[in-house]
């Protein structure tokens, strides 16, 4: 009798070449970003003119906290929500400043989930360089809309995301619903 043989797993053939993954907007994120001093707040700004809140990606700014899409997005939808004074930390903020923040991310979510249908969203904070804040001295919530499946071989493999809609389009689905934020901040 012959010994029992377990069937090999095939072996991927080698590539020819490398892969080639494009995501030109990585190009424009390192040439602003990586390896250079912050040029200012992107948190920090006055009272904005249309073409501006558009150019800078502000859905929403009031005279406690702001909200904008984020240039650098993690999945379509990423917004951040801050606090209008530049503060690094939660414990700084005073009452109104909490109560309005929690509100924005209520109304944050609410919308989101509306606009985008998304399954699930991630909200959180990244206090100190060290934890992650791109912008450390000026505290920031991440949203972040998910999906069933979302996360998929790209980031894995190519430290890529894909995203299936491009930021002004976003920008024109979510503005209109962020005009009505203002009363729940009162």
């Amino acid at each position: 009798m012959a010994p029992s043989r377990t069937p090999r797993r095939a072996q991927p053939e080698a590539a020819s070449g490398p892969a080639r993954l494009w995501a030109p907007w990585r190009a424009a994120y390192l040439r602003a970003v990586a390896g250079r001093a912050p040029r200012g707040c992107i948190f920090c700004f006055g009272k904005l003119g249309v073409r501006e809140r558009r150019r800078r990606l502000v859905l929403w700014a009031g005279p406690l906290a702001v909200v904008m899409l984020n240039r650098y997005p993690y999945n379509n939808g990423h917004l951040m929500i801050a606090p209008r004074r530049h503060l690094a930390s939660p414990e700084l903020l005073d009452r109104a400043e909490r109560a309005a923040l929690a509100e924005l991310q209520a109304a944050a979510v609410e919308r989101l989930r509306r606009a985008l249908k998304c399954d699930g969203l991630n909200l959180g904070v990244n206090l100190g360089r060290s934890a992650g804040a791109g912008f450390a001295d000026h505290m920031h919530w991440h949203v972040v809309p998910r999906w069933e499946g979302d996360v998929n071989f790209m980031p894995v493999i190519a430290g890529t995301r894909v995203l299936s809609q491009h930021l002004e389009e976003t920008f024109d689905m979510l503005s209109p619903l962020f005009k009505t934020v203002g009363a729940a901040i009162s």
